[in-house]
């Protein structure tokens, strides 16, 4: 018996909790609509919420039956009634919207007046609030109170003052007049995550608030309003201090308000000549008309302005100047240019080079694969980059980027084709293959590199006619231009790749060329153009790419493995 009795005991658990929640089920489950409208159709029906003020508890049932939530029981929302209520006198708990509207929700959470509420502030807005509840209807219907032209009557319920002064604004007597391409509250402010701007960077507000329609080409277009505003003003003292980093730098609110924004020829206006002098002044104690006057939105190149006298003298000023600066600077350069050339020429042929490194081949191969690698990089990053001077440099045109990358990658891929054939099929070809094949003295090279940078040891590796470094950025270069040219390509001929390949193809491959591009870049700067320029034992440059000609002396310092054929009394006849 005891045996049965722990096996049933249990059981008997299980079965009160399953009919406790059938019970609980069936009280809320039992709860018609019209239970609820036999209370909440009186018009007089209200109470008192935690910020003293009188709310209806009327639920209009026509307006029910024409809202969003037409379809829904009052118990789908409501949850936490039973058939108790109201004589069980509990308060009923705030609806949670987030079981039908989870994006929304999130968004208001971190809005102000979610915030607010996870505070504690019983009296910030809640969705009911700025949406309605029974009588829920889509923003678009003129009926809805975040209706644009209802938006600012909805917001002043809490924020009558800033919503008298928007009245006031151009904004606000552009959103009266019909338009809905003028901001309302959200259109600043954000919808569900609404935010203040009150302690915003000075950035956001120019940059992500006002620049929103200031900026655009169809608003500026449609209403007439001047197109560069934006533009003038980033480029002003303002602007770019405030790209720079300054908090205390003016932004577009600081001259023209907050909500009551009004045009300058309003007397009004904070911007309007009788203010000046208050509104400049907020920043800059002491400023008196003189000062006022200056114009914010002017292009500091002095290209727009008025026709007055300083603005045309300002004009002038940068007409001289830029001559100025091309005259003086361009005589300087093709100076310095040709006396560049003069002493290159001298050092060549007064400087006693007899060891040949480079065949004449060998080096107008180089050429070749540098520019075509330069013209790849500038043409490949002016695209990822379009706002860098790279993309200023080729006149900001796509079809010239873009034809421009695509013939340096078939010239590049023409010349490593040509390589190829040339290691195969001439001497010099062969030789030179033989001697960049990585060998197992490499291995020891590298480890002797590492103990002499260290300090551990006094001796340098020695090295024949090319070391660990020239055979790695040779076959990194074999490498890239196989890797580089296939993704490319890829990229450039999409269309028949993906008629027999996926689609993800073509995108791991632009991931690919783009990367390896970038590798490619830095290993260039950071390890060729040390070994060829920056190197002291041949600084400002390797003249072996030149005439393909070094000293014996440099040979011996960093080739003393190799042994020289070339007969130093011979002449130079492989100069080019």
């Amino acid at each position: 018996m005891a045996s049965n009795r722990r096996i049933a005991f249990p059981q008997l658990i299980l079965v009160a909790l399953l009919i406790l929640a059938a019970g609980a089920t069936s009280a809320s489950a039992g709860l018609k609509d019209g239970d609820c409208l036999d209370c909440h159709g009186d018009q007089t029906l209200t109470k008192t919420n935690a910020a003293g003020k009188t709310i209806s508890l009327f639920v209009d049932k026509m307006k029910l039956a024409a809202s969003a939530h037409t379809t829904n029981a009052c118990i789908n929302c409501h949850a936490d009634i039973s058939t108790k209520h109201p004589d069980d006198n509990k308060p009923v708990a705030l609806v949670n919207c987030a079981a039908c509207h989870a994006r929304q929700s999130e968004s208001f959470n971190a809005s102000v007046h979610g915030l607010a509420l996870k505070a504690g502030h019983d009296d910030a807005a809640t969705c009911q609030d700025c949406h309605d509840s029974h009588e829920m209807v889509s923003g678009n219907s003129p009926t809805s109170p975040i209706y644009f032209s209802r938006q600012a009557a909805t917001c002043g319920a809490c924020h009558d003052k800033e919503a008298r002064d928007w009245a006031l604004s151009v904004h606000g007597k552009a959103v009266m007049a019909g338009s809905q391409d003028a901001p309302t509250c959200t259109g600043c402010h954000d919808e569900h995550k609404i935010r203040s701007l009150k302690s915003s960077s000075a950035m956001m507000i120019s940059e992500d608030v006002c620049s929103r329609c200031h900026a655009s080409e169809r608003l500026n277009t449609k209403y007439n309003l001047p197109a560069d505003r934006v533009k003038t003003f980033f480029e002003s003292y303002h602007g770019l201090a405030g790209q720079y980093g300054s908090t205390v730098a003016a932004n577009c609110a600081s001259c023209h308000g907050f909500h009551k924004i009004l045009p300058s020829a309003d007397t009004n206006s904070t911007i309007n000549k009788i203010h000046l002098v208050e509104t400049c002044g907020k920043c800059h104690p002491g400023a008196n008309r003189e000062f006022s006057l200056g114009k914010i939105h002017v292009a500091p190149d002095g290209q727009a302005g008025g026709n007055d006298f300083g603005s045309r003298l300002n004009r002038w000023v940068r007409r001289i100047y830029l001559v100025l600066i091309f005259v003086t600077v361009g005589a300087m350069f093709a100076h310095n240019a040709t006396l560049f050339l003069k002493k290159m020429s001298a050092r060549l042929r007064s400087s006693v080079r007899p060891v040949v490194r480079m065949s004449a081949s060998q080096r107008w191969q180089h050429f070749v694969l540098a520019g075509s690698f330069i013209v790849l990089a500038v043409t490949g990053f002016a695209l990822k980059f379009p706002d860098s001077f790279l993309a200023k440099i080729l006149g900001s045109s796509e079809p010239l980027r873009r034809w421009g990358h695509r013939l340096a990658g078939i010239l590049l891929l023409l010349v490593g084709a040509y390589h190829l054939v040339y290691l195969l099929t001439t001497s010099d070809g062969r030789r030179l293959l033989a001697d960049l094949l990585p060998v197992k003295k490499d291995g020891r090279d590298v480890l002797q590199a590492v103990r002499y940078l260290a300090g551990i040891s006094p001796e340098k590796p020695k090295i024949g006619r090319f070391g660990y470094a020239e055979k790695m950025e040779y076959w990194a270069v074999v490498w890239g231009t196989f890797l580089m040219g296939a993704t490319g390509l890829a990229i450039w001929l999409k269309i028949p790749v993906t008629q027999h390949l996926p689609r993800w193809v073509v995108v791991v491959a632009t991931t690919i060329h783009y990367y390896e591009a970038l590798l490619a870049c830095l290993a260039i700067v950071v390890w060729h153009f040390y070994h060829v320029m920056f190197d002291p034992d041949v600084y400002p440059l390797n003249t072996a790419c030149l005439d393909g000609r070094i000293s014996e002396e440099l040979q011996v310092h960093e080739h003393p493995l190799e042994i020289s054929t070339v007969d130093p009394a011979q002449n130079d006849n492989d100069s080019p």
